[in-house]
């Protein structure tokens, strides 16, 4: 069963990050942040459905 709410909390959490990332300019950090946090929540959003 997937647990929606561990996902919210990883994916709030890297928009956090993302976030303060921003506001000091560094583009290449919130990419990174933003696209390993869909990774994870994809994967394990994957893998609780099996």
């Amino acid at each position: 069963m997937v647990d929606y709410q561990k996902l919210y909390t990883k994916l709030f959490n890297a928009m956090t990050d993302a976030l303060e990332e921003l506001e000091q300019l560094n583009i290449g950090r919130v990419k990174n942040i933003l696209r390993r946090a869909q990774q994870e929540a994809e994967e394990e959003y994957l893998s609780s459905e099996e």
